[in-house]
């Protein structure tokens, strides 16, 4: 996962083209911790602004958040219901299924 795209260097940093430019001057010095850090911080929080609305959304609709977990909840339990189903039959320990089948009792 990328935090920046092409076009961050364009919008915060216009005097570089892209990462590798930054890292050249960086490496031959002159260009500052503080200066690296302000673009970092500026991306960062364009990357994180939407995650930010999301949560504060969710925030101030709890019904959305107990309605995903309530959904999540019932899809796990049908997965944990059919991985059970499985286990049991290959220990051979489905004896209600296994006796509806002998004894067609279903």
């Amino acid at each position: 996962m990328r935090l920046y795209s092409p076009d961050s260097f364009e919008k915060y940093l216009p005097e570089y083209k892209d990462l590798d430019e930054l890292k050249d001057h960086y490496r031959r010095g002159g260009l500052g911790d503080v200066k690296v850090k302000k673009f970092l911080l500026k991306v960062l929080n364009e990357f994180l602004e939407p995650i930010r609305e999301r949560r504060a959304y969710y925030e101030e609709h709890p019904e959305v958040v107990v309605e995903m977990l309530r959904k999540g909840t019932e899809l796990a339990n049908s997965e944990a219901e059919k991985t059970l189903d499985k286990m049991k039959k290959a220990m051979q320990i489905d004896y209600f299924n296994q006796w509806n089948e002998d004894y067609n009792l279903k």
